[in-house]
């Protein structure tokens, strides 16, 4: 108790000094404020949105990884860092913040995306007091969001989320994603104009002609744009899932606010790789191929990952899955209907974890056969298995909440280990010095 209670009260101290500082340089410089706010795929929309405006040569800067917290939403805003750890980190980001205020620097953002972040009540209310969008984009949240077992239920964490787009200005944008019922329903909660992207035909921009592109090595995908009469085809190379036009499509909306055409936004999309941990394809041994999922999980991502898995015509399919968190009473449901899924999604199960193993019983109990399940307690042991099962061209997608830690498996089994730290998620030394919920250390 009295080792913690300085570290938390030194955390609070720093806490507010980073709002206060944060909110300052906002007030200096007044850049254009892009929020971005969902369920799922925040940070691979932030990044889309950043590579569209910064294709027309735009000062930009997206907020670095997922820093969408109390600290992590103003250090996006004091300044852009390479390296987050050392002793030394957290001096270096309060003289940063104070030099800037005193010296106005050229170089600063004209546009700051960030990403508003929420794990309990009052978290947006907290970061929306340091910077106000002036843009507000829902990406999806679907019926069970994560985070959901720190709230009532999924209407107060939606009740948390809709603030973003509640608080914008009249002349302001909210960006809605028009296949979400729950996102779409939130239209008449602002004041600024709605703009809905999506595949559906109530999207105002409008996402068709999907097609995913598979040789056995290397992905893409295909499809088009349409908006205000106008459409325009789209290419985005080493993409699999529609989570990826999702994306696009949010980013492209953007775009389109600040004065880019069709043609320019499918252009500077050809660039967008995805970040490291969603759907990222990676190459495996034995010449297998990995869709690496390994950055998060909530059953809407989940199932949204095995329909990409599904959708491919490769000779085997393995689905390497672990626990979903951080979803309360809705563990087993959710688990379950995961593992319904499975039997048409892939040849062979391998969970890790004890939520995991709902999937397995769930993936039997629809017909998959107890042959092709396997069970894993151990992240260690589920990935030398996987080492051992892999064959030519497998393509095996590996998917779990983070806390699980299943980029350890990936690492086991992708073909070049030494390129783990510039592909893989949680890769910096403070991570790896952490231990996951399956490590061996936890089981000995």
């Amino acid at each position: 108790m009295l080792l913690g209670m300085p570290k938390k009260f030194l955390l609070k101290i720093l806490q507010w000094f980073l709002k206060n500082l944060a909110k300052l340089t906002i007030s200096k410089y007044e850049p254009a404020v892009i929020g971005v706010t969902g369920n799922t795929g925040k940070t691979s929309t932030k990044e889309a949105i950043r590579l569209v405006l910064a294709s027309a040569g735009r000062r930009v800067r997206s907020s670095l990884k997922n820093f969408n917290n109390e600290l992590g939403l103003p250090l996006g805003i004091i300044g852009d860092w390479d390296n987050t750890e050392g002793v030394l980190f957290w001096p270096k980001v309060l003289i940063t913040a104070v030099f800037q205020l005193l010296f106005k620097r050229k170089t600063y953002p004209e546009i700051l995306i960030l990403e508003y972040g929420v794990d309990k009540p009052g978290d947006m209310k907290y970061l929306l007091d340091i910077a106000k969008p002036t843009i507000g984009l829902i990406t999806a949240i679907g019926e069970v969001p994560v985070h959901v077992e720190n709230f009532a239920g999924p209407e107060d964490i939606i009740r948390e989320k809709v603030k973003l787009i509640r608080e914008l200005p009249a002349t302001g944008f909210a960006i809605l994603n028009a296949d979400d019922p729950v996102v779409l329903g939130l239209e008449d909660e602002t004041r600024g104009h709605v703009i809905t992207f999506g595949f559906g035909e109530n999207a105002g921009f409008r996402i068709s002609n999907f097609q995913r592109n598979f040789d056995g090595e290397r992905g893409g995908i295909n499809f088009k744009f349409s908006y205000g009469g106008s459409s325009v085809p789209v290419y985005i190379p080493g993409a699999l899932g529609k989570s990826t036009a999702y994306c696009a499509a949010a980013a492209a909306v953007v775009g389109l606010i600040f004065g880019f055409n069709l043609v320019r936004l499918a252009d500077a999309l050809r660039g967008y790789e995805s970040p490291a941990g969603r759907q990222k394809i990676i190459p495996g041994i034995k010449k297998s191929v990995i869709i690496d999922d390994t950055y998060n999980a909530s059953p809407l991502a989940m199932r949204e990952a095995l329909e990409t898995l599904r959708s491919l015509s490769v000779k085997r399919k393995i689905a390497v899955l672990g626990d979903m968190l951080e979803i309360g009473k809705y563990t087993i449901p959710a688990h379950e209907a995961v593992g319904r899924i499975i039997p048409k999604a892939a040849n062979v199960l391998i969970t890790v974890g004890t939520r995991g193993k709902i999937i397995a019983e769930a993936a039997r109990k629809q017909g998959m056969s107890v042959k092709s399940i396997f069970i894993f307690d151990d992240v260690e042991k589920a990935g030398l298995f996987l080492q051992s099962l892999i064959t030519k061209n497998d393509l095996i997608l590996v998917k779990a909440s983070q806390g699980v830690r299943l980029e350890k498996v990936v690492k086991e089994v992708m073909a070049g280990p030494d390129k783990a730290e510039e592909l893989l998620v949680r890769q910096t030394k403070s991570w790896l010095s952490k231990p996951g919920m399956y490590d061996p250390s936890d089981n000995e």
